[in-house]
């Protein structure tokens, strides 16, 4: 029996075989106190595909959806390998300590299993799970995400209404309305330009100035930052 570990914190309630799954189902679980993800993509695909390459570049497609929530280009890269792919299962933003189970996901001829969606509110942030080979042993089998900066925005912490698009600075959006305002800006460039593991929001307790648009005491957040449960049957 060989027990393959991801990220340092992976329950397997069966072992892998190494022959691919056809049905699944897979329920996400946002960890957070107050990040919101955006609409998800959840993706089965072949082991030579990623949607992202951690310590890698951002691909123009990973941009759209760390800096805007924008999972079409992302969809159209899978569906160019022949990839099964669900698209916003949860009808909207997951929020903070809310759960949305994917029922049946029939994974076709796919073995590898990908996730990802913007966190709000961040400038490049995502949650990620990359290419994770699925077990054909019946059973759950737990993984605990984290949270990943796309490298291609400074972290400025600043809502700007009509960001969101890349190469256009700024938070598009903070769903909780519960930040600040007046930000001068924590960062002003990102010195790693490459897919790294997200510092999280600095924040500050300044509601009307400080160098963050975001509460430290609200926005702060430490890996892992989602749950995942994948059953296959």
């Amino acid at each position: 029996m060989k027990i393959k570990p991801f990220l340092g914190a992976l329950t397997l309630a069966a072992a892998a075989t190494g022959v691919q799954a056809q049905t699944v189902s897979v329920e996400v679980t946002n960890l957070t106190h107050s990040i919101y993800f955006t609409p998800l993509l959840v993706s089965a695909h072949v082991g030579e595909f990623h949607l992202f390459d951690i310590g890698s570049a951002a691909t123009l497609e990973l941009q759209m959806m760390a800096e805007g929530g924008d999972i079409s280009g992302l969809v159209a890269s899978a569906e160019s390998v022949g990839a099964t792919n669900v698209e916003n299962p949860a009808a909207g933003l997951l929020g903070p300590g809310t759960s949305v189970n994917i029922e049946a996901f029939d994974t076709g001829n796919n073995g590898f299993l990908s996730l990802t969606a913007m966190l709000l509110p961040t400038n490049d942030g995502f949650v990620g799970l990359d290419a994770w080979e699925i077990p054909t042993e019946p059973g759950s089998y737990t993984l605990y995400l984290n949270a990943y900066d796309a490298g291609t925005e400074a972290n400025d912490e600043r809502v700007v209404a009509g960001s969101g698009a890349p190469f256009v600075a700024g938070i598009p959006a903070n769903p909780g309305g519960n930040g600040e305002a007046g930000g001068t800006g924590v960062a002003i460039e990102e010195v790693n330009q490459r897919i790294h593991i997200h510092r999280g929001n600095i924040g500050d307790t300044d509601p009307d100035a400080g160098v963050s648009d975001l509460d430290a005491r609200v926005h702060r957040w430490l890996n892992p930052v989602a749950k995942v449960v994948v059953t296959v049957q």
